[in-house]
């Protein structure tokens, strides 16, 4: 399951918020979204997590939380439809 992250700290590093995350259960991966000119960190990113019951329990136990002095907003992310469908 894709989450979407918002108002990650700018120093927060990608190893901090798959920690949080890894309390809820298995992360196949973090992404924290750079500018491609600068490599600051834009401030939000997507965690993927392969069990959807870790993931919810995830998004409702970091959601309106501290991680590095900021409160993070934590969602589902969006669910692409397959590339095949109209």
């Amino acid at each position: 399951m894709n989450i979407f992250v918002a108002k990650i700290n700018f120093k927060t590093r990608q190893e901090d918020l798959e920690a949080a995350f890894a309390q809820f259960g298995e992360v196949a991966s973090v992404k924290i979204v750079r500018d491609k000119e600068t490599g600051r960190s834009k401030g939000y990113g997507f965690i993927e997590m392969p069990n959807e019951a870790e993931a919810n329990a995830a998004i409702n136990g970091l959601n309106e939380t501290e991680l590095d002095g900021r409160i993070l907003v934590v969602k589902p992310g969006n669910v692409k439809p397959p590339a095949n469908s109209q």
